[in-house]
């Protein structure tokens, strides 16, 4: 008589991407857990068995810690199905959703609670929550901890959404020293307001006119702002997207002085250049923004130096109307870069142009965010980790069409682009995301 299978579900193959490289092997779950990692022949047994075909990677699930969901109050803007899915179908296993851009944005716990109810059966990968630090929410940061959120997101400058005001640098200090009493952290939009005010402004339709109104210096002197603060107070501080590679000497020097800082950067400031920005491309409005090719330079350098830690989207979606195409006025425009479904394709893309190994590319946009928001069961292909992969075709391409992604808005500057790896299937705790049965679940920090 046949033995009874061990494994819910068994993956086969030539090349499976685990801690020590890509290896041939065998990958054994039971109750969403990787329980088993073996050499390929060993015959693992399972209900559901898959052998990868020779072009085929198994890939742990990326983190992606820096998304817009937008709902509930701006549901036409993106929502949790339209985001998940689309997250899916570019083997992005688990998000964090940011604070603002939903109403009501994400101050204190009932907010919190509204935006979980929002998020409860629509997921399709799992979703956790930043917090959101503003004027007068001291008093919330706690309780908010204590609920679950990963950390918190304050701006230095207006966050282009009026209910989410923008903390002066000495409010972020005071909330820093109290988010050192319980070691969470602080996730900075590290732009000058003052030196922003004192720029050109943006309207029109010329892309250089736009740079000029958010310049480097805007954002360095606001990154040196949050070293310090970080050092004075020993808080842990994140800084989000970066795109000013002016800043990686002081990012450089700080983490060698042992100032708890972190630092990200987005597909779209590795992958796209000012000088090739057409006028009046509004979908490629971002604050901050896209710059020259030399500056994309530097900031290979920062990642492969190690200054940069990560790669997330930034997906900042909206409706068309938002992004004044008819017009191409960057002044009006809505500011964001809709990539949640492309990252990975992109960062590959480029990145194996310049030598780069596909492990590489995957540390960056999984494992090492997971490592940022403290999620020690997602991110790699290990024993004990969630099973959460998916499976990857490196070498086979694509052209992006706008209107057939998974977003809810069919916009995205890539539109037209070809790019290298496909993702074929996406699997949550072993099972496979059909886009139709949401199975995601909502995560706590320290939990994942």
């Amino acid at each position: 008589m046949a033995a009874e299978p061990e494994f819910d579900l068994v993956i086969r193959g030539e090349r499976i991407l685990t801690t020590a490289g890509i290896a041939a092997r065998e990958v054994g779950v039971i109750d969403g857990t990787i329980r088993a990692l073996e050499p390929l022949g060993n015959g693992l047994r399972g209900r559901r068995t898959i052998e990868l075909a020779a072009e085929e990677t198994l890939i742990p699930g990326l983190v992606d810690t820096h998304v817009h969901v937008n709902e509930p109050g701006r549901t036409e803007w993106e929502g949790f199905a339209s985001a998940t899915r689309a997250a899916a179908a570019g083997g992005v296993t688990t998000i964090l959703d940011m604070p603002l851009n939903s109403i009501p944005p994400t101050v204190n716990v009932p907010a919190l609670e509204e935006k979980r109810a929002a998020a409860q059966d629509q997921a399709f990968v799992d979703v956790g929550f930043w917090g959101g630090a503003v004027p007068g929410n001291l008093g919330d940061l706690r309780p908010l901890h204590d609920e679950g959120v990963f950390g918190f997101k304050c701006f230095l400058l207006h966050s282009g959404v009026d209910e989410f005001p923008p903390l002066d640098a000495d409010e972020m200090e005071k909330d820093m020293a109290e988010l050192k009493g319980f070691d969470s952290l602080m996730i900075v939009h590290a732009e000058d307001s003052r030196a922003i005010e004192r720029a050109p402004h943006a309207e029109g339709d010329q892309y250089a006119r736009f740079l000029a109104s958010r310049p480097r210096g805007a954002e360095n002197v606001a990154i040196a702002e949050v070293i310090e603060r970080a050092r004075w107070t020993g808080a842990r501080a994140h800084i989000l997207h970066l795109s000013s590679s002016d800043a990686l000497p002081m990012l450089a020097s700080a983490k060698r002085d042992g100032v708890r800082i972190t630092v990200e950067t987005c597909p779209h400031y590795l992958t796209l250049l000012a000088e090739e920005i057409p006028n009046g491309a509004t979908a490629f409005k971002c604050c901050p923004p896209i710059r020259e090719a030399s500056n994309r330079e530097l900031l290979w350098q920062g990642l492969e130096a190690g200054v940069i830690d990560c790669i997330v989207s930034d997906h900042s979606p909206s409706t068309l109307d938002l992004k004044d195409l008819e017009n191409g006025d960057f002044g009006v425009a809505w500011g964001g870069v809709a990539s949640l479904q492309l990252g990975l394709s992109l960062i590959w893309t480029e990145g194996r142009r310049r030598g780069l190994q596909l492990e590489q590319v995957v540390d960056w946009m999984s494992r090492k965010p997971a490592q940022l928001a403290g999620m020690a069961h997602k991110g790699q292909l290990a024993l004990g980790f969630d099973a959460d992969f998916s499976i990857f075709a490196a070498d086979e391409s694509f052209v992006v069409d706008a209107k057939k992604l998974k977003h809810k808005n069919p916009i995205t500057p890539y539109d037209g682009k070809v790019l290298s790896g496909v993702v074929r299937k996406t699997f949550l705790r072993g099972g496979e995301i059909d886009g139709a049965e949401p199975t995601g679940r909502l995560l706590r920090r320290g939990a994942a």
